[in-house]
């Protein structure tokens, strides 16, 4: 009966769960000691359990049990059958809060910062520290660290203590940086904070360098070259050398530099092995290098979209021979050539292999010049102002490769107070050979200076090897032909200054030659130049007279310690073989102005009518001397400039003018920016008080 009554009394106290305490459900559960599997002791016995059981409708206990509504009506008769509803549950407060809806975000207000007692725009106290670096000595490290030091940099003064802190890591990294690069590879450094009695910071760094590790066996794999130790010999580094980084970067940047300058283009540094042995407080060095094929020059080939000439033109340029060993400094001349030549937007130069044998044992090497022509057309012009020459504008119109290859048409005019014109120029550049220059044209002009006025027409023709600013040349020369027709108002008679027209056809055949030893061309600070010119020319009317005009230019450089350089220069020129008188007056001597004896106006020296105009003259000499100071991008530059000009045909170096002066440099990359004042001494009537002098370059 205990059994089949136990899923009855299971039920019901699943149905009383609802309505009875919770001890209520407790007495269903069996006691522990049934649960270790003692006999059970009934809680109600069976008989009374059955007794309070309510009676089945008909007295038959195998039944159906009535349904839970007819006996839940006979239990609650008071209440209707009718199921009422439950009354609502009553929510705890802080349930029907969020219960509630959300109000409109307009109608949200934010308290005011006041209130909050938290100011955005109030400045936390600075917090301030000293610093302390110990422990480096003997190795000469310290003043390098300080300089790039985060708590030196930070000069004392943070936001909060942890940015002190994250400097003083920083500088601990720094400083075992510093050390490792230096040898010291059993380096340590300790960075901490410590508070003073002043309530301040104190950030110490402590450095314990350790022992400095040398060089021990040095050891290169590389396949045989020629001649054998060519690797070797290329790596300056020794057993015995103390491990800085740099020294080793820089010895094997001088491998990679070295073996392509020795006939092997395609050698390949490899990655560099050092085995520290802290017994012997050495480290063995290891170097593979992959020297790849010995190479021979062969040709030129080249590719691009738009190209500005082809390789044929570039085979006149390079300066090496096919067959000849390869050198990268000649591949790299060429391409500074290329460069050079200002046609291209763009131009690479590679060596390529062909796996084809060369001379020597060697393997034939082509060059890959990758270009993109650049914008052909140039429009260049420039202004300015000087005592003598009034207001002088020039313009020019420049196709630098019209005719390939580098085939130029310049066109060009002149304006001015005293002086206009136009001309016409056709150039070849590396015409036929390298750095020779072809060229020829027109010209048409007129001057109106105190000295002369001219109306003249002239043709040139002549070839040249000249200075550029990438390629500074130690010889330079110009030759060539000039036939001039001038018509010239002349002074006839300088005691009276009686004045007339003269017509001349002169030719002449130009010549010159000049050797630089300078070590820059705009800024020169050592060395010296020296230039002799002279031209053959005479009268083409009647009879030919044939005079020569010559001069001699030579200026040096001396450099002096503390950024101080003196520079001297010298002129002299003659016109010999005929009378002054029978020269035309724009072909004669003249000294003045900014590149010549500062201080005086354009051809204000020499020989003068009874207006004070000058008239020139038939030699010249010249001398100037500058003491030029530079600090930093600036300098400073004073000078004594002196001359003169000669009726004679010999300068006799007399009656000479002095000018004084000073003036400003700022230097740039393409060289320094000059403005000079000076002024004469004893200056005469009709002479200027003073000159200003503008340009680029040094004077001389």
């Amino acid at each position: 009966m205990g059994r089949q009554a136990y899923p009855v009394r299971r039920l019901l106290g699943l149905l009383l769960i609802g309505m009875s305490p919770l001890p209520l459900m407790a007495q269903t559960l069996p006691p522990p000691a049934a649960q270790a599997g003692e006999a059970e002791e009934p809680i109600l016995p069976d008989d009374q359990f059955d007794a309070r059981l309510p009676k089945v409708e008909g007295g038959d206990p195998g039944a159906p049990l009535p349904s839970i509504d007819s006996w839940m009506d006979r239990q609650m008769p008071q209440q209707s059958s009718v199921p009422t509803a439950l009354p609502p549950a009553i929510e705890p407060a802080e349930e029907r809060e969020l219960a509630q809806p959300l109000q409109p975000l307009g109608s949200v207000t934010v308290p005011d910062n006041a209130a909050l007692g938290d100011d955005p725009n109030e400045k936390l106290p600075e917090i301030r520290y000293a610093t302390s670096i110990e422990g480096f000595g003997r190795t000469g490290l310290e003043d390098e660290f300080r300089g790039e030091s985060a708590l030196i940099d930070g000069k004392g003064r943070a936001d909060t203590a942890a940015m002190v802190q994250a400097r003083a890591d920083e500088d601990e990294k720094l400083a075992v940086r510093l050390l490792y690069s230096e040898g010291y590879y059993d380096a340590t450094a300790l960075a901490s904070l410590d508070q003073t009695g002043e309530g301040t910071l104190k950030a110490v760094v402590t450095v314990t360098p350790g022992k400095r590790y040398k060089i021990g066996n040095i050891v290169i794999t590389a396949a045989p070259t020629v001649p054998p130790t060519l690797v070797r010999d290329s790596l300056p580094l020794r057993t015995g050398d103390y491990i800085v980084a740099a020294n080793v970067e820089s010895a094997e940047a001088n491998v990679g530099v070295r073996l392509p300058e020795k006939g092997y283009p395609f050698a390949k540094v490899g990655q560099r092995d050092i085995l520290l042995d802290p017994a012997t407080v050495t480290g063995d060095y290891t170097l593979p290098v992959d020297v790849g094929p010995r190479g021979s020059f062969r040709r030129i080939a080249t590719r691009g979209e738009k190209q500005a000439f082809g390789a044929d033109h570039m085979e006149v340029i390079k300066r090496y021979k096919p067959g000849e060993l390869y050198d990268s400094r000649k591949v790299d001349d060429l391409r500074k050539a290329l460069v050079a030549t200002g046609l291209f937007s763009s131009v690479a130069v590679e060596p390529v292999r062909t796996g084809e044998p060369g001379p020597d044992g060697t393997e034939y090497v082509d060059l890959m010049v990758d270009q993109e022509a650049g914008p052909p057309r140039t429009l260049a012009g420039e202004a300015g102002y000087g005592t003598g020459q009034g207001f002088r504008a020039e313009g020019t119109w420049t196709h630098r490769n019209l005719f390939p290859p580098e085939g130029a048409v310049i066109a060009g005019a002149v304006i001015g107070t005293q002086e206009q014109g136009v001309s016409g120029t056709f150039r070849r550049s590396n015409a036929g050979k390298r750095d020779r220059t072809f060229q020829t044209g027109i010209t048409l002009n007129h001057q109106n200076y105190a000295a002369y006025e001219a109306f003249t027409a002239g043709v040139k023709i002549g070839w040249s090897r000249q200075s550029t600013p990438i390629f500074q040349k130690r010889w330079t020369y110009s030759y060539g032909a000039e036939i001039l027709g001038t018509n010239e108002q002349v002074v006839v008679d300088p005691a009276t200054g009686a004045k007339d027209r003269r017509t001349y056809l002169i030719g002449g055949l130009p010549l010159q030659i000049g050797y630089d030893r300078s070590n820059d061309l705009l800024n020169p600070t050592k060395g010296f130049r020296a230039n002799l010119r002279a031209e053959p020319e005479g009268s083409l009317q009647g009879n030919f007279s044939p005079y020569l005009r010559a001069t001699f230019d030579l200026s040096g450089y001396y450099p002096v310690a503390g950024g101080i350089v003196i520079a001297a220069r010298t002129r002299l020129g003659t016109i010999s073989g005929v009378a002054r008188d029978d020269v035309a007056p724009s072909r004669r001597v003249y000294a003045g102005g900014g590149g010549s004896v500062r201080g005086f106006g354009f051809q204000e020296l020499g020989p003068k009518d009874v207006n004070n105009d000058p008239i020139g003259g038939r030699s010249v000499n010249e001398f100037a001397v500058e003491g030029r100071y530079r600090f930093g991008n600036y300098g400073v530059v004073a000078f004594v400039d002196a001359g003169q000009v000669y009726e004679s045909q010999i300068p006799r170096f007399s009656d000479m003018r002095y000018g004084v002066g000073v003036g400003g440099r700022f230097y740039t990359n393409f060289g320094p920016f000059r403005a000079d004042i000076a002024m004469p001494i004893n200056r005469q009537p009709g002479e200027s008080k003073f000159a200003i002098y503008i340009g680029i370059g040094q004077a001389f």
